[in-house]
């Protein structure tokens, strides 16, 4: 097993309210939409009141080329994974002391909002005293469902390795991938709902020395992942790579796919472990939007009380792609919670895929 240690998130610094990104949408694209007020509907519709983003505004009011997009998406996702990392690894609020950089093992790096070689990590141990003896493990591709996925690729180094110390840095700028002029729905409703997010989660071995600093009453166990990809289904979600950049994919029918796949998808993952979803007590969801929120309800026969925490990261900061799971786990890391209690991380992705994280509270000795 392994033990979610801190976690930490670290919102970029342009803050945008949904009624100024819809005036600026209409602004945009009136020309092109005849029925352009139905489609902003979206925007209101969306349950989202406000996001962030890595760059300003007037920032989108001009074409950008793809050269320009990615060295701006290095040079902040450096910026912004430095910062983040000192937060989660000197957090007053799970550690007793800081954890220093050169007691981790390994960092896992997901990103899929731009392109770096040598990845970003390596470009933050030049910012941080890392050891240069540190694993990178960089994780592309993956998209909303990256953040899980780097919990668990985490949690299995840790099982390997009982002393082992893991980052996982999710850090994902969205915006910078905005395309101007490509006047499909997807783009449209793509502006609705991305943003900005960075953050990242300290997994421990059962045998790490930095468990005697945890601060909290008790501390999540991972006691297992699942990863599930759907056959021929590449047109669900992603990107498709064009000269301009990245152009996103994003089909009306993720709601009623998840209606219909993910229940015997996470069934079959409990019964390994002779559970049910009547067990299931913190539900760590990424909050992909609006519908994909009620169709996690739907298919899983959950209350929207389990995923209040998840709505609530949607409400103030929009989908984020891979960090936004590990802002719902902040969350729910904040919380006392009873020892014993599960807890299932779930977010989807392209491919298209779940991605699944079994979590059970222990008290802290």
């Amino acid at each position: 097993m392994a033990s979610i240690v801190s976690v930490s998130s670290y919102p970029p610094p342009y803050l945008l309210k949904q009624e100024t990104t819809t005036e600026f949408a209409k602004e945009l694209f009136q020309e092109d939409f005849r029925d352009i007020e139905r489609l902003l509907k979206s925007f209101s519709n969306g349950q989202i009141e406000e996001r962030q983003f890595a760059v300003p505004l007037d920032w989108f009011r001009q074409d950008h080329s793809l050269q320009e997009k990615n060295d701006t998406y290095i040079k902040l996702a450096t910026m912004f994974s430095v910062e983040v990392v000192r937060q989660c690894l000197q957090s007053n609020v799970f550690l007793k002391k800081p954890v220093a950089e050169e007691e981790i093992d390994t960092i896992v790096f997901v990103s899929s909002s731009g392109m770096a070689t040598p990845s970003i990590e390596a470009r933050m141990m030049n910012e941080l005293p890392f050891s240069p003896h540190t694993k990178r493990v960089p994780m592309w591709g993956l998209g909303c469902a990256g953040g899980a996925a780097g919990m668990s690729r985490a949690y299995e180094y840790c099982r390997a390795f009982p002393r082992a110390n893991v980052l996982v840095v999710c850090v994902e700028l969205c915006s910078l991938t905005f395309q101007r002029q490509d006047r499909t729905k997807s783009n449209l409703i793509g502006a609705s709902l991305f943003s900005d997010g960075v953050a990242c989660a300290l997994v421990s071995g059962d045998e790490s020395d930095v468990l005697g600093r945890m601060k909290m009453p008790t501390r999540p166990l991972i006691l297992g992942s699942s990863s599930t990809l759907m056959p021929d289904s590449e047109q669900v979600m992603g990107w498709d790579v064009k000269d301009t950049g990245l152009h996103v994919v994003f089909s009306r029918d993720i709601p009623n796919i998840i209606r219909h796949w993910l229940r015997p998808n996470v069934e079959r993952f409990l019964e390994t472990y002779r559970l049910s979803l009547e067990q299931i007590e913190a539900f760590i969801a990424h909050p992909g939007g609006r519908k994909v929120l009620e169709a996690y309800e739907e298919a899983l026969s959950f209350s929207d009380e389990m995923t209040e925490y998840s709505r609530d990261i949607l409400r103030h900061h929009g989908n984020m792609s891979s960090p936004t799971v590990l802002y719902v786990l902040e969350k729910f890391m904040k919380d006392t919670r009873d020892p014993g209690q599960y807890g299932l991380m779930a977010a989807l992705g392209p491919g298209f895929c779940s991605e699944l994280v079994l979590m059970q509270w222990e008290a802290v000795h």
